[in-house]
């Protein structure tokens, strides 16, 4: 296999994948555009269709209830079992999906921040006898907290309001008027029915006013891969890849997720925190060593040198490294119902790397309805969103969330439970 081959076949896989989170307010049809999403793109079993029929005609229904198809979630709640975001997985000839499917409600802030904290995409659903509510700027503001670079409003039920362009444009105008106040780098609104299927993947010939693209066609061809960090190397290390078997006796290498960057053999690196260097000997994938790795892809590095790494140090490029900092500025998500407040010790988890954090100062809670900071708040009540201080006892490789969502977020740990009660963006440390 030739060295162009190896270097593409891990593009071809890594790239081809897009991950978006759905959210929307209860009864705006969520379940059923994922359900339609699944039906129309064949990624549902015959026999999966078939109960769905069955159950649908059995409630009486004149129509197939496609929402069926994610209600055992539902009947998991009904008995007691918590779930906080529902992940749904399918294909198309031209791209690999993954679905975050995060709660509508708003005491459900935090499970739609963890859902959506690693997508590519966010796609907001409206009713469109509703038009925008506060659910809908709510999800909209902390999809734009949350940096997700692309942004969907789906205006959905078209049918039940006689397919109108003038609800349409309404709906259009008034939600891009409130995305100007938001860092939303690409928007599109895309009016659909999804129980009809129109505009979700075919084309709707019950809205011609219409000449965008269709939902799927939309998300099939989205441009994701110069929304990571291309730039500036950075390689958290997560483990040492040590065999000592006979085949690979003296085999050494560090395993990881690249984080940021193109990582390629030959280049010069630094080893943080302790700024030895070394150049890279090798980078393997699997069973194969390829020629070059970049984010998202976990591959195993080898250096040339017997340096000293171990997990949570960061391999970067000597002139383009993450200055080490304890002292941390950053939105928090607060996910708990004990308040977090000044002076309150928590464990840090930040790449690979744990530390503990001192609270030194909660600056405001940000109002995510009215964007609103309360420089009067005193504490982060449970899914309160507030800009927060934190000092650490070590000193974390982190860059600004607004550069590198990876190395620029952490969660925030009870050291008493170890349950996440937090999780933050970085928006510059010291």
């Amino acid at each position: 296999m030739s060295d162009s081959t190896q270097s593409a076949e891990p593009r071809a896989t890594n790239m081809d994948l897009l991950r978006f989170a759905t959210a929307g307010s209860v009864d705006d049809g969520k379940s059923t555009l994922i359900g339609r999403l699944l039906l129309d793109s064949k990624s549902i079993f015959e026999d999966q269709l078939e109960a769905v029929e069955a159950s649908s005609v059995s409630k009486g229904y004149d129509y197939t209830d496609l929402a069926l198809l994610t209600d055992g979630l539902r009947s998991e709640r009904e008995q007691g079992i918590t779930i906080d975001v529902a992940y749904r997985y399918f294909a198309t000839p031209n791209r690999k999906f993954i679905i975050a499917d995060t709660p509508g409600h708003v005491q459900y802030t935090r499970n739609m921040v963890t859902g959506a904290s690693t997508a590519d995409l966010g796609l907001v659903l409206v009713d469109a006898r509703q038009g925008l509510t506060e659910q809908s700027r709510r999800h909209a503001v902390i999809l734009s907290l949350l940096r997700v670079p692309h942004l969907v409003l789906a205006v959905n039920k078209m049918d039940l309001v006689d397919w109108s362009q003038e609800v349409y444009d309404k709906i259009h105008r008034e939600f891009t008027q409130f995305a100007t106040k938001l860092n939303i780098p690409d928007l599109a609104v895309i009016p659909i029915s999804a129980l009809a299927g129109d505009n979700v993947v075919n084309r709707s010939e019950n809205m011609s006013w219409y000449s965008g693209p269709t939902l799927m066609h939309h998300l099939e061809h989205v441009h994701v891969a110069s929304d990571r960090d291309l730039v500036d190397v950075r390689f958290p290390v997560q483990f040492v890849v040590r065999p000592k078997s006979d085949e690979h006796h003296d085999y050494r290498g560090y395993g990881g997720m690249v984080a940021g960057g193109v990582l390629k053999p030959g280049d010069e690196v630094v080893v943080l925190p302790s700024g030895m260097t070394s150049k890279i000997a090798g980078i393997d994938l699997f069973d194969q060593e390829i020629t070059e790795a970049f984010p998202p892809m976990s591959v195993t590095v080898r250096l040339e040198d017997d340096v000293d790494v171990s997990r949570g140090d960061m391999i970067a490029r000597v002139k383009n490294a993450p200055a080490p900092s304890q002292d941390i500025d950053a939105m928090v998500c607060w996910m708990t119902n004990s308040p977090l407040k000044p002076r309150q010790k928590l464990a840090i988890k930040h790449t690979t790397r744990t530390a503990r954090a001192l609270v030194k100062d909660i600056q405001y809670r940000l109002d995510v309805n009215s964007l609103h900071r309360d420089q009067d708040t005193k504490e982060l009540g449970l899914n309160e969103i507030g800009r927060v201080q934190l000092r650490t006892t070590v000193p974390l490789l982190c860059d600004p969330y607004s550069k590198n969502r990876t190395t620029g977020s952490f969660i925030l740990i009870d050291e008493a439970t170890g349950i996440t009660v937090g999780a933050g963006m970085i928006n510059s440390s010291s």
